[in-house]
């Protein structure tokens, strides 16, 4: 009934960039928070960076002035620019949404299904 949908992620050299995208779809009735987190190998997942729907963000510390946020609120989508990747940035990243949906206008937390990162040195 809602779905997020990733795309973007691949394998670079360190240095590079990439772009994350994240689009919600279905009985969505609006949107809160939107975010990336991402789970390295071994690893917990932690929280990459978060977007309001009023658009202010919040950032991992290990990120901060390399990923940058944003959301097309039109599209219920929100991306992750990502600059300057190093092979610390390998993991799983999954897209995060607080979605209200229309059957119970009530707030519910969904996942995308994860796309890969994988920086080379």
């Amino acid at each position: 009934q809602v779905q997020l949908v990733e795309s973007g992620g691949g394998s670079v050299q360190a240095g590079a960039s990439l772009r994350l995208s994240c689009a919600a779809s279905g009985r969505t009735f609006s949107i809160n928070a939107m975010g990336w987190y991402r789970q390295a190998p071994g690893k917990q997942r932690e929280l990459v960076a978060v977007v309001t729907s009023g658009g202010n963000t919040n950032y991992a510390d290990s990120v901060k002035g390399r990923f940058t946020i944003s959301r097309d609120n039109a599209k219920n989508t929100v991306y992750l620019q990502m600059n300057t990747l190093t092979p610390d940035d390998t993991a799983v990243y999954f897209c995060n949404a607080r979605i209200i949906t229309d059957w119970d206008r009530r707030e519910h937390n969904y996942w995308g299904q994860g796309t890969q990162v994988t920086v080379s040195s």
